[in-house]
């Protein structure tokens, strides 16, 4: 089955290139700063990276979602799940809200900005305690005015400590939807009132509290961020007051789908060099690849893989169609998740003692990885949506 147009594939080709040539020589250099220089971002933005789906009178492409496949792709294959991560997270989980729910006014000061790298992004809604639990949040938005003033604090923002625009999910007291009765079932109204607010880093009363040190993913800067009185313009509200958590939960639909095209396309990448070293690796006189439990081990992990990449594949074109895919995309999360783990596992064990060394790219592939069960939604809240989307 054919996915990908020509255009698609020299799409590829420049992104491919460029990881090649700018990212993979760095890579290592990153990971002991604990983040990725902001200079990259004005090269991604010149390179069109950034912006792949956002309309032309933005600075955008007005590609489609498929475009946005292949960065997601060739990002993964960096063998720098961090720089993945923080491109994801810039590109498909905060600035979207500005695009699909920013007034013309907001669109047309920030995007430029976004697209061409000048501005970094990162999307603030978990808290502490709260975790997968969108509709606890805590942080508070009260209006005074022509502001809202916020307080509250968020924790495990990607981006958190080098970005320039933040989109922070905040309760608005008082507001009519914080007490009306939900219809849905489950929630109880506890999602009703949040509302999404665009932060310039540079605002009264917001910090970045701490940097936080991680087991992977260490070149992608990780905050816990605080707003103290934190006076933000009205104009700065994202969409209608009040109901800001459907826009997060369409966001999430998108995150979850990025997360299983890095979780299958890291995989891809750490399988091929798995293979290329059970090839070189002799023993009892004859390369690893030459035995049959390596060989099978192998063969199961395509297999995974190749399962993987079809699922995510297909919630691609129903998302891409905009068709209903909250149970399609949730499956992506948790079979690529949870395969990402098992590949991860055996290509260390077939590295031997090398996959302990971290001189070898699968050692931090091991630790990376190991995130893509918890962020996004865990597992266990993916297998709880696709078992509510089965009406059980």
């Amino acid at each position: 089955m054919k996915i990908f147009e020509p255009h698609h594939e020299m799409f590829r080709q420049a992104v491919r290139a460029f990881v090649q040539k700018e990212v993979e020589p760095h890579v290592e250099e990153w990971e002991q700063a604990g983040e990725i220089p902001k200079s990259i971002w004005p090269r991604m933005g010149a390179l069109g990276f950034l912006g792949v789906e956002y309309d032309e009178k933005y600075g955008g492409a007005g590609a489609d979602v498929l475009t946005t496949a292949v960065l997601c792709e060739e990002m993964a294959r960096a063998r720098c799940a961090s720089l993945a991560m923080a491109v994801g997270v810039h590109t498909d989980m905060a600035s979207p809200h500005l695009y699909w729910t920013g007034s013309e006014a907001l669109k047309e000061k920030y995007l430029p900005v976004i697209c061409r790298g000048e501005a970094l992004t990162a999307i603030a809604v978990t808290e502490p305690g709260g975790g997968s639990d969108v509709a606890a949040i805590r942080t508070r938005a009260v209006r005074d005015g022509d502001h809202y003033v916020l307080d509250g604090s968020k924790m495990f923002i990607t981006n958190g400590v080098l970005a320039d625009l933040y989109f922070v999910a905040a309760r608005i007291q008082d507001s009519p939807l914080a007490t009306k009765p939900s219809p849905q079932r489950g929630e109880g109204g506890r999602h009703r009132g949040i509302s999404m607010f665009l932060v310039e880093r540079s605002t009264p009363g917001f910090t970045v509290s701490r940097k936080l040190d991680k087991m992977g993913m260490r070149a992608s800067d990780t905050a816990e961020l605080s707003f103290q009185d934190m006076r933000v313009p009205a104009e700065h509200l994202l969409g209608r007051e009040g109901i800001g958590f459907y826009e997060v939960m369409r966001v999430f639909q998108r995150e979850r789908l990025v997360a299983g095209l890095h979780a299958v396309a890291g995989c891809e990448r750490a399988l091929e060099d798995t293979i290329a070293y059970v090839q070189q690796r002799h023993a009892f006189d004859e390369p690893l690849a030459k035995k049959q439990v390596v060989r099978h081990k192998l063969a199961d992990l395509a297999t995974l893989i190749e399962a993987g990449r079809w699922l995510t594949y297909a919630a691609c074109l129903k998302f891409r169609d905009r068709e209903e895919a909250v149970k399609e995309i949730s499956m992506v999360k948790l079979f690529t998740a949870e395969m990402a783990q098992r590949v991860a596992y055996d290509c260390v064990q077939l590295h031997g003692g090398y996959g302990y060394m971290r001189e070898y790219p699968i050692e931090r592939f091991f630790r990376d990885i190991r995130l893509l069960t918890i962020g996004g939604g865990t597992s266990e809240i993916m297998k709880d949506i696709i078992a509510k989307q089965m009406a059980l």
